[in-house]
């Protein structure tokens, strides 16, 4: 019951790489909030038609090290005036890094987070209106649920009381020791989508009045979006096992990475109502109703968590297997076999949001409870990519 208020890897077999046949674009739904006006289907087969595919190979250049010492992060939300925001799964703060110096400052302390296996402080969000309202949005474990809070960001209070009291919007989703999903991001029509995991609770997931193994799709005061694809619901897909990474292309087609269980990882266009597997479907698969990857990989090379989408290309960041996934674009389609960069060099990745221009964040997770950490680590680096 819904409770709410208000790739095969290339270095494997780089000919393994499924990609979809048939797989429909996913529409973020449109700036006006009122849902596509063109059927995702049709809008994936002009996209293909006219988009000219990313260059199959790029490049990786690690720039620098931002800011170390940081432990168990998870969520990373750049700030309009400068300055990183880095959530703390374990520890339940978030801290402000000055991009520059990586002199890091704490907020506070977000109360009710009950951190436990995968659960606690997860995802943030800036609002859509930041620059007057100041808003900071997380999704974090609490002792009965997974649930999505926003709170004043106040920089005229001194460190660690900057943090406003947390108003819940949205909750009421299961919680596990595993599988909690937790990223948060405002789309390009202004709506929050929120990725969630089954909790370990398989049947969650093709269960459409669940709110578990969903992605979820949000007005910022935490009703469901207009233009939802069921009426009343904030479900705008399903059938997913845990999901961990959200990005939009520059047509505002939303995708996703999704972890899988002992065989396949994947990457989604996704559609709204779109039906994505799991538990029925790990991977690609010819079972009618399904929506397929447009990429997968074996969970050893993978267990992927953040993604962001720079110029055509899909950057997938890799729990597991210790790298930094390319996945070139046509449309909704990848155009070639993935590449792996950074394999091994900096451990566990948990995060990858854009930075400008050809440059991303990436954030290591090597003290999550199963990484090894290494001097200096968790830390957040400057890449450049291409």
């Amino acid at each position: 019951m819904i409770v709410q208020r208000r790739v095969v890897t290339a270095v494997s077999a780089a000919t393994a790489l499924l990609l979809t046949a048939g797989c429909s674009a996913g529409s973020g739904g449109s700036p006006d909030g009122r849902g596509s006006t063109t059927s995702p289907g049709a809008a994936a087969s002009s996209a293909r038609a006219t988009e000219s595919a990313a260059p199959a190979e790029g490049a990786v250049k690690v720039l620098r090290t931002v800011a170390e010492g940081l432990k168990s992060p998870w969520g990373l939300a750049p700030l309009p005036d400068g300055g990183l925001l880095v959530s703390s799964r374990d520890e339940g703060t978030i801290v402000r890094i000055d991009e520059k110096t990586g002199r890091k400052t704490e907020l506070g302390q977000v109360s009710g987070v009950s951190p436990a296996g995968e659960g606690g402080l997860l995802g943030i969000a800036l609002s859509p209106d930041y620059a007057s309202d100041h808003m900071i949005y997380a999704y974090f474990t609490s002792a009965s649920d997974n649930r999505i809070v926003r709170m004043l960001y106040d920089t005229q209070k001194p460190a660690g009381e900057q943090l406003g009291a947390p108003d819940t919007i949205f909750k009421g989703i299961p919680k596990g020791i595993i599988h909690n999903g937790g990223r948060i991001a405002f789309g390009p029509d202004g709506m929050l989508y929120a990725g969630t995991g089954e909790s370990g609770n398989r049947g969650l997931a093709q269960d459409r009045k669940s709110l578990g193994g969903k992605i979820l799709r949000l007005t910022p005061e935490g009703e469901p979006a207009p233009g939802n694809p069921f009426p009343g619901s904030p479900v705008y897909s399903y059938g997913h096992r845990n999901v961990q990474g959200l990005t939009w292309d520059s047509r505002q087609r939303l995708f996703a990475s999704e972890f899988g269980q002992d065989t396949w990882d994947e990457l989604n266009a996704i559609r709204p109502g779109g039906n994505y597997g799991w538990p029925d479907a790990e991977g690609s698969s010819s079972k009618p109703g399904f929506q397929n990857p447009i990429a997968q990989w074996h969970t050893d090379d993978a267990s992927p968590s953040g993604i962001a989408y720079v110029d055509g290309v899909i950057w997938m960041a890799a729990l597991k297997g210790q790298r930094l996934w390319r996945i070139p674009l046509q449309g909704t389609k990848a155009s070639a076999a993935p590449q792996a960069f950074l394999t091994g060099q900096y451990g566990r990745l948990r995060t990858v949001v854009a930075a400008g221009g050809d440059k991303v964040w990436l954030v290591t997770s090597n003290t999550d409870g199963r990484g090894t950490p290494r001097k200096g680590d968790d830390r957040v680096l400057e890449v450049e990519v291409k």
